[in-house]
């Protein structure tokens, strides 16, 4: 009985982690995106301020494009 209780909660752990793991994985190129994103707001920030506004445009762009992928992802949550 105990063994059976054992391979039961074993089947339901691998079901489960099986299902989470095709769910997060259900939106690769919109995470990708969000990666590069991500990744190009810190090179921004670190770049030099005397772009003659040029830098802090593209800064608020891409943080606008963070808000969009983040709420795209979400919206496909519902």
């Amino acid at each position: 009985m105990k063994k059976n209780f054992v391979v039961l909660l074993a089947a339901v752990a691998l079901v489960a982690g099986l299902v989470i793991g095709a769910w997060a994985e259900r939106q690769p190129h919109m995470r990708a995106a969000l990666e590069h994103l991500q990744k190009a707001r810190v090179q921004l920030e670190k770049a030099e301020h005397d772009k003659g506004g040029h830098r802090a445009n593209a800064l608020a762009l891409v943080e606008r494009a963070i808000s969009e992928v983040q709420q795209g992802i979400a919206f496909d949550r519902k």
